[in-house]
């Protein structure tokens, strides 16, 4: 067996496809092919049925949290009022918490109005008009973020014997 190691039957030939040889066989073959792209059909609606469920879910949790935001700013305005109140004798200084309170519930109004897709629409207009700011505003989170992160982390252990370990920051 110096050039071919594996025995072949010289009665079959292995480039010929069984089900294509006889007439009867080819029927069988597109059967089996319709079932399986059926049943292909048939994965395919069920995922998107449940893609369309959870994008549902998801806009609908958006929607509780938007109105959970939206009066949340709300109660912080009303809170900014009634602390300016406290100021009787200072006009000026109870018209900028006045000021501050009216412009807190317009944005808590505005939250309420809009869909996710506003929102959506409204930071991807930005991000087109100001790709800097954007840019620059997204390296001061991941700094901030990144500071947090490690600021919460476990301390490593320091060695025996070394004093000047308890006095670093």
């Amino acid at each position: 067996m110096a050039g071919n190691e594996f025995p072949q039957d010289p009665t079959k030939d292995p480039l010929k496809d069984p089900l294509h040889e006889g007439s009867g066989e080819r029927p069988q073959w597109r059967a089996l092919q319709g079932d399986v792209e059926g049943l292909a059909d048939e994965a395919a609606e069920r995922g998107r049925g449940l893609i369309d469920a959870a994008r549902l879910q998801a806009q609908d949790y958006v929607e509780r949290r938007k109105s959970d935001a939206a009066q949340s700013v709300q109660d912080l305005a009303q809170t900014i009022r009634n602390s300016g109140r406290d100021l009787g004798d200072k006009p000026h200084v109870r018209a900028f918490f006045d000021s501050a309170a009216d412009g807190l519930e317009q944005l808590g109004s505005s939250i309420e109005r809009r869909s996710l897709g506003d929102f959506y629409g409204e930071a991807e207009a930005f991000a087109r008009r100001a790709p800097v700011a954007v840019a620059v505003g997204t390296f001061v989170a991941g700094l901030i973020a990144a500071r947090f992160i490690k600021s919460s982390s476990l301390p490593p252990e320091a060695p025996d014997g070394d004093a000047r370990d308890s006095f670093r920051a």
